[in-house]
């Protein structure tokens, strides 16, 4: 009798345990159920949409944040650069390449808890599309660090991890299927404070 309950107490503690420690998973993961990736960039295409997954609704939820509609706009993500390395605030990177089509895109950096850096800078935290310098093919070159760079400059400071967060609005790739078919800006290292 004694060997029955013991067996249904530790199956029963694993499976809460185990459950829980997978709905907490599938919550943090960036790269999870509805997910498309764009070389290190990750959306939620239907996140703002009745059609959301369950673990999409419940990250909303949780966080808090003003999910857009599919006509409203679409946000990527990126946590590391083109080598594959976590992106850290003490580093400097480039961001280069071309942007997908819409009428205003933002882009900052933000810490571990998805909240904007702040820069101690004298500069803005978040750089957008109305005031960024353009190439001829209307790609862009940003520069993100904590020393100040020519052009397009995105501050950054502190140490620790972050990420990047690309918010297209008013954009075309938001409402069609084809969001796997763009191109989005890469990510390049350039080196980190010692």
């Amino acid at each position: 009798m004694l060997k029955t309950v013991l067996t249904t107490f530790l199956i029963t503690c694993f499976a809460v345990l185990g459950g829980g420690a997978s709905v907490w998973y599938m919550l943090n993961a960036k790269e999870s159920v509805g997910a498309v990736t764009i070389g290190r960039w990750t959306a939620f295409p239907e996140i703002g949409t009745p059609e959301a997954d369950p673990y999409a609704k419940a990250r909303i939820a949780r966080e808090g944040v003003l999910a857009l509609g599919r006509a409203e706009g679409l946000t990527f993500v990126a946590q590391r650069d083109a080598a594959g390395e976590p992106l850290r605030r003490e580093c400097s990177y480039t961001i280069e390449g071309p942007v997908p089509p819409a009428r205003f895109w933002t882009i900052y950096a933000a810490d571990a808890d998805e909240a904007m850096i702040q820069s101690n800078k004298l500069r803005p935290s978040a750089l957008h599309s109305y005031q960024l310098l353009r190439r001829p093919d209307n790609s862009v070159t940003i520069t993100a660090g904590a020393k100040p760079s020519p052009g397009n400059w995105l501050a950054l400071s502190g140490t620790g991890r972050m990420s990047l967060v690309l918010t297209f609005y008013d954009t075309p790739i938001a409402s069609s299927t084809g969001v796997a078919d763009i191109e989005l800006p890469e990510i390049i290292g350039e080196g980190c404070n010692d």
